[in-house]
């Protein structure tokens, strides 16, 4: 006999850490940041469809303009 397959696809979840944030891919194609750690310094937010690099640019103009 056969072995029963589950027709639903495998989705692997990865994040990327940068400069304090945790950038995490969603199904949408956008990204969810979020800072590292607490007290919290930037709130979390969501990113528009873009590469992991936009987002970072995104990250390091956030920073910049509030310090």
């Amino acid at each position: 006999m056969g072995t029963a397959t589950s027709s639903s696809t495998i989705h692997q979840r990865w994040a990327v850490r940068y400069r304090g944030f945790v950038l995490i891919p969603q199904n949408d194609l956008t990204w969810l940041v979020r800072p590292e750690r607490s007290p919290m310094q930037q709130l979390p937010f969501r990113a528009p469809a873009s590469s992991v690099d936009d987002v970072k640019a995104l990250i390091d103009w956030r920073l910049n303009r509030s310090a």
